[in-house]
């Protein structure tokens, strides 16, 4: 099993934690709603779960038969989305990356990395040597919000900005180094070095993007410059990174995860299976990672009867309604929307603390996705973590013991809907590949962060998967980064 012990975490951006987030053991893995399983409260006294607040929950309870549900039709969708016929109208566009080759150790040089996925990027300098040497240099950058919303020029000058400032400081100002660029939002790509954006996530909004080759609006801003050199030799998402940072230790690698502010992954598919490859054949290794894109996955009505009203809320008041709907259910930037969403509703009812809802509470946003961790990480029966969450949310005074269980119980139905679901993913894509023995290269905050999603994880995909596969959940180190480094140092290997 994965060992995680981090000193702080911040999830979707937000400030680092009070304090650790350790290593501690699963919750109890019997039904959150066991009357015969009571909690015992920060006084020793025993609490039970109120039997009206168990029906307003039962709806974010997931069966065995429906997780199984979800897997088939994804595939479905992946079948769709790999069809020349059926991929412009499937929800999970399965778009080809051209990456078909993975690291094997003989790659050598320095290698820039620019990983642009959320609200901050990374500009990285990775020097590989003999005897699989590896040294990283890297940076964080932040995109200012009106950037995020503004024009497309000004996303990308900002960015190319920030690389010749990178440069500067590690003294390679003046060399002409590869640069494998990762870009983490949907996209259509013609070949390594050409990618289309085909629409925007995770709170960006830049005009001008969407449809045009974003390889080609960061040379033009490295050209607006006119100070620096790079050469792009391959634009990927933050899942094939991923995937690719894992595999030059883990050979077996062959499936690549993100769960952060986010959810996406890619796998190896055969090429007989991609109708869509327009590259060559012969000469060729016969498999290519695909990028599934399957955040998207239910943005055609097939994942209606699972939605909950709070996940009708969560898409009718973001910014992409309609779109991105099997993320919203499990990423970390509506994670903690949906506790609150959910601590509201059960407080308008007159079922959480005493019926009295906090201002704060009441604001969007309030219930930052950190806290679901920081919550769950406390031992069961114990809510030190729990209350002072309240006190930060103005609910101290009116929190009552029975109060701290069931808050504790929304925390895990929503952590533990959003681990059942990506299970049903990765579960699907082991089956695709019909491998012996695969490593799942997982990064993103909530997996990294949260105390019980990695063996949630382990646990129901071992239950969903053909048991004579063999599998693990392997923790990406720099994620992404290395990755889009690792792929520019492929490409330069084989050329």
């Amino acid at each position: 099993m994965l060992t995680k012990k981090y000193a702080h975490q911040s999830h979707c951006g937000r400030h680092a934690s009070r304090t650790p987030i350790l290593n501690l053991p699963i919750a109890n893995q019997r039904s959150l709603f066991s009357q015969s399983q009571p909690t015992h409260s920060p006084k020793g006294k025993m609490t039970a779960i109120n039997t009206m607040v168990k029906e307003r929950l039962q709806d974010l309870v997931l069966s065995t038969e429906q997780v199984l549900e979800i897997k088939s039709k994804l595939n479905h969708e992946i079948e769709r989305g790999l069809g020349k016929d059926t991929h412009a109208s499937s929800s999970v566009k399965c778009f080809i990356t051209y990456v078909q080759d993975l690291p094997n150790s003989k790659e050598r040089g320095k290698f820039l990395a620019l990983d642009l996925g959320g609200t901050n990027f990374r500009v990285l300098l990775i020097t590989l040597a003999e005897g699989s040497h590896f040294h990283m240099d890297s940076k964080i950058y932040a995109v200012p919000k009106d950037i995020m919303l503004g024009p497309g020029t000004g996303l990308f000058d900002h960015i190319a900005e920030c690389l010749a400032d990178f440069m500067k400081e590690y003294d390679v100002y003046k060399e002409k180094l590869p640069l494998g660029f990762t870009f983490s939002f949907p996209c259509v790509q013609e070949g390594l070095t050409k990618a289309r954006l085909s629409t925007w996530t995770k709170g960006f909004k830049c005009e001008g993007v969407e449809g045009n080759d974003v390889v080609q609006l960061l040379k033009d801003a490295i050209a607006r410059r006119g100070d620096v050199q790079i050469d792009v030799m391959a634009v990927l998402n933050d899942t094939t990174g991923t995937l690719m940072s894992c595999a030059y230790k883990k050979h077996n690698c062959r499936v690549g995860l993100i769960v952060g502010t986010g959810s996406n992954a890619c796998y190896f598919e055969k090429l007989e299976n991609v109708q869509l490859w327009d590259g060559p054949t012969e000469g060729v290794p016969d498999q290519v990672i695909i990028n599934t894109e399957w955040g998207a996955f239910g943005d055609n009505g097939v994942l209606e009867n699972i939605f909950t009203e709070y996940d009708r809320t969560i898409d009718k008041e973001s910014i992409n309604p309609g779109k991105q709907l099997f993320e919203k259910m499990i990423s970390g930037m509506y994670m903690g929307e949906l506790v609150r969403l959910v601590l509201v509703k059960l407080t308008q009812e007159g079922l959480l603390f005493g019926g009295k809802c906090s201002d704060v509470l009441l604001e969007k946003g309030s219930f930052y996705t950190k806290y679901v961790s920081e919550i769950e990480s406390d031992k069961q029966g114990e809510y030190h973590s729990c209350t002072q969450v309240l006190e930060e949310l103005g609910l101290a005074g009116v929190a009552s013991d029975t109060d701290l269980a069931n808050v504790r119980i929304v925390c895990e139905l929503v952590s533990r809907r959003a681990a059942h679901l990506t299970s049903a993913g990765v579960a699907c894509l082991l089956d695709r590949m019909g491998e012996k023995d695969v490593t799942v290269a997982v990064d993103g905050s909530v997996y990294r962060f949260h105390p019980h999603f990695h063996h949630l994880m382990m646990d129901k995909i071992a239950e969903l998967i053909d048991p004579s596969i063999k599998f693990d959940l392997m923790l990406s180190e720099d994620g992404s980064g290395r990755g889009a480094a690792l792929v520019a140092a492929v490409a330069c290997r084989d050329r």
